[in-house]
């Protein structure tokens, strides 16, 4: 299912262009900054079977400079993602039960929004919240929307095999013009691109979580990047309220380069027995005036998603001492104790 372009406002290179987000909860609301809206049982990737044939679950967005957003692989079951929109989205998915649950989701999702955007305003809130609800319909159809995409951005899960599948899959149908982008914070975007055939037309999209308050956006350029293609994905996130800083396909690329190994680097700190973790955290809040300590920091972010990083780095430079692998962490992972969302990482939670 398409809808026609819009007629042009704003900025020229966005006049008719299509977006094509898949995976992760993304969230454009009307002040035209990305949010990323989500709450327990709504946050997950799309179930892969979902991505074995060519019915995409998609959802076009219309914006005042934008003709429409496209989204994919943003509903499933009970654990999926959940995108919220305006002012007017389409919901496309496989099931009718499937959209009906997706759109459950995201009423409990605005709510929530609504709850923090207009804490002083209840009524402005509910009216936001039923406005959003109203421009919603749903369909099961989900032909031809690669075909008039202009830009893709991908966030599925952090696994290189299953992105370099989908993106070869969504090269044979997108339009020759059409930009690819991935959301990755650790795998090479040169190793995704290269499943395509589009290689000038690729490169990395990287927003920071919460998206709400993180206005950075880490622009990824590979050698076959090419400067149109890097200036647009610029253009795009200004566009979007984010300020967009530039980087070659590095490990990490900037932040993840510099915070990485300094988490790490904390976790043998306490390992070595040089200090607590409790008396780290706090020497990096007062003296450094960070907001949160390593520690605090690696919970918050993940265990796992911190493991996944650092082996990845390591497998591809097991001499470089900043990527030695951590065995505290090994063993906490080993025990399913990822930090905050399960529970108990390196604190616990109740």
């Amino acid at each position: 299912m398409g809808l026609g372009p819009l007629p042009l406002r704003g900025k020229p290179w966005f006049g008719s262009m299509r977006v094509l987000l898949l995976g992760r909860c993304f969230t454009l609301l009307p002040t035209c900054s990305l949010w990323n809206v989500s709450a327990d049982g709504l946050v997950s990737c799309l179930p892969l079977s979902l991505y074995q044939d060519n019915s995409f679950p998609v959802v076009p967005v219309a914006q005042s400079w934008l003709s429409d957003f496209l989204v994919l692989g943003a509903f499933s079951c009970l654990g999926s993602q959940t995108v919220l929109m305006q002012p007017a989205v389409v919901l496309v998915d496989q099931t009718e039960d499937i959209l009906a649950k997706s759109k459950k989701g995201i009423e409990e999702s605005l709510r929530k929004v609504a709850k923090k955007k207009f804490a002083e305003n209840p009524k402005a809130g509910g009216e936001f919240v039923e406005k959003t609800l109203s421009s919603i319909v749903t369909s099961t159809d989900a032909a031809s929307v690669v075909h008039s995409t202009d830009l893709v951005v991908e966030a599925i899960v952090e696994n290189l095999k299953v992105k370099n599948e989908l993106f070869k899959r969504l090269d044979k149908f997108a339009a020759e013009h059409t930009i690819f982008a991935s959301n990755t914070s650790s795998l090479q975007i040169t190793s995704i691109a290269n499943a395509t055939t589009r290689q000038d037309r690729f490169a990395g999209l990287h927003f920071f979580n919460p998206v709400p308050l993180m206005k950075l956006v880490e622009v990824i350029k590979t050698p076959m990047t090419s400067q149109k293609t890097l200036e647009s994905l610029v253009d795009f996130s200004k566009a979007l309220g984010k300020h967009p800083v530039s980087c070659k396909d590095t490990p990490g690329f900037v932040v993840n380069r510099l915070l990485v190994p300094y988490l790490m680097e904390a976790i043998r700190l306490y390992e070595r027995g040089d200090a607590s973790k409790e008396d780290i955290d706090t020497a990096m809040k007062l003296g450094a005036g960070y907001p949160m300590g390593p520690f605090e920091l690696l919970d918050y972010v993940g265990l796992d998603t911190t493991k996944f990083i650092i082996d990845g780095w390591h497998e591809t430079d097991v001499k470089n001492p900043l990527y030695q692998p951590s065995p505290c962490l090994n063993k906490l992972v080993a025990e399913n104790k990822f930090g905050k969302k399960t529970g108990e990482g390196f604190y616990k939670y109740k």
